[in-house]
């Protein structure tokens, strides 16, 4: 063999070497194209794209801590220390909650209108007076589960009865004299008409309460307003917002009662940043049924909204019903940073079913709210 042959051969050799190993490289695939979630701002700032959808979502919610005394707080509660001892001695102390709440949205366009859903649901740290004795305790809520299709909506959420009303002010103890019917099932369908006119009608199951038929003050009846037969609590209501502010009435049908209450409001404008409303409320009965939540046939709530700089809005409300039940509450809603606002509140309460009370009832409160909301 001679060097020319060698030569040859070792090249021939490393080729085969060579090829056979590039024929089992890997072959490194290229990435998938990244998708990004994209804005969808066609139900407001918040929403975006579910990726490969076109369902537009928004997550948020709220932390909320508040703190109350005097009759927001907890009254004539045992003094532990001297209970041990024999001794029964009473105390005044905070109220307080920690709420986280998670907020979420769901919407799409369909051949029928928009398809949503909504769930809102509570998670809570809260103090207790059981029988005399404080304590502190985790809760779980779900205050909002529904789905909406073309103004028709299922689930649980505010009556009817609320909702085409409103809510009574912008102060946080709105309901000392009381206005609202626990939430509820509904079945309900909403007609939005031009020139801010509304109409709803509901079906909805009831929820708590307590009936004292014969009036001596004891309990009859718990759980008094939950629907008993296949027969539906009934709500119907309208409603016009105009510029100047708008007017609204809904009247509701107990039917485990067999009573009806309805309300009727008056919102007005003043100017663009004083709003002022007044609410009037009547029923059937004066012992009370699942929508006459207030004590006696009637009762009227009245309150203003002022936003005296960019920060801050001073809220104020009024309240009284045929026994003789008033309320006075006011507070200022400051937002301390963009997200978070502190509001503190004073209430004032007077009679509110206990005029056989030393005091005749009168009470003073306060409360604090701070919450960030997302």
């Amino acid at each position: 063999m001679n060097f020319k042959t060698l030569l040859l051969g070792s090249a021939a050799a490393l080729a085969a070497v060579t090829g056979a190993r590039a024929a089992d490289a890997v072959v490194i695939a290229e990435p998938e194209p990244m998708e990004y979630v994209r804005v969808c701002d066609t139900y407001g700032t918040g929403f975006f794209y579910i990726p490969g959808t076109e369902t537009c979502l928004r997550v948020g919610g709220y932390l909320r801590y508040d703190i109350g005394i005097g009759f927001l707080g907890h009254e004539d509660v045992f003094d532990k220390e001297d209970l041990a001892n024999g001794i029964e001695d009473e105390n005044d102390t905070y109220y307080k909650r920690a709420r986280a709440a998670l907020q979420i949205d769901a919407r799409s366009e369909t051949e029928l209108g928009t398809l949503r859903t909504y769930a809102h649901i509570n998670f809570q740290y809260t103090t207790d007076d059981d029988g005399g004795i404080t304590d502190a305790s985790d809760a779980f809520e779900i205050e909002h589960a529904y789905i909406e299709l073309g103004g028709f909506r299922v689930g649980k959420t505010d009556s009817l009865f609320v909702t085409m009303t409103g809510f009574a002010g912008g102060v946080i103890n709105d309901d000392l004299v009381d206005y609202e019917p626990d939430r509820t099932h509904q079945i309900s369908y909403t007609f939005t008409g031009a020139n801010g006119f509304q109409a709803a009608v509901a079906l909805e199951e009831g929820d708590g309460g307590s009936i004292d038929i014969d009036g001596d003050g004891v309990t009859d009846i718990s759980n008094a307003y939950t629907i008993d037969s296949y027969v539906p609590h009934v709500v119907a209501g309208a409603s016009l917002t105009q510029g100047w502010g708008g007017v609204s009435a809904a009247v509701g049908y107990d039917s485990v009662w067999d009573e009806w209450a309805g309300k009727v409001r008056l919102d007005v404008n003043a100017t663009d940043r004083i709003t002022a409303f007044i609410l009037a409320g009547y029923s059937s009965t004066d012992t009370g049924s699942y929508y006459a939540t207030w004590d006696g046939d009637w009762a009227v709530w009245g309150g203003a909204s002022m936003e005296v700089s960019e920060k801050a809005t001073v809220n104020v409300q009024l309240s009284y019903d045929e026994s003789e039940a008033f309320a006075a509450v006011a507070n200022v809603a400051y937002e301390l940073v963009p997200g978070l606002r502190v509001t503190p509140e004073v209430a004032y309460f007077d009679n509110l079913g206990d005029d056989n009370d030393e005091d005749d009832g009168d009470e003073i409160g306060g409360y604090l709210r701070i919450q960030r909301s997302f």
